[in-house]
């Protein structure tokens, strides 16, 4: 059995319950911002002038929640594929 010991620095009261759900919430949108980067390679978006970029981004986020709600057990970029190759995705 491996152990591993963890460090964060935090203004939180000594609660254990409770900071473990504050890391745990993190690194579930961390996790998220992983996909939409590596998937959806939203770091490689150069539109940067005016509302472009907001109006741009939405759409990502849009894609990856509704990837999210479908019963497939694919990756997200399996999913994405299946959705560009059938009308019919997710049925």
């Amino acid at each position: 059995m491996q152990q591993e010991t963890l460090y964060y620095i935090s203004s939180l009261a000594p609660d254990v319950e409770r900071i473990g759900k504050a890391i745990r919430s993190h690194w579930g949108v961390e996790s998220t911002h992983w996909i939409l980067d590596v998937t959806f390679k939203e770091d490689d978006c150069r539109i940067g002038n005016g509302d472009g970029a907001e109006n741009v981004s939405c759409y990502p986020t849009i894609c990856f929640e509704l990837n999210e709600t479908t019963p497939s057990k694919n990756s997200m970029r399996g999913k994405l594929k299946q959705a560009g190759w059938s009308d019919k995705f997710p049925l």
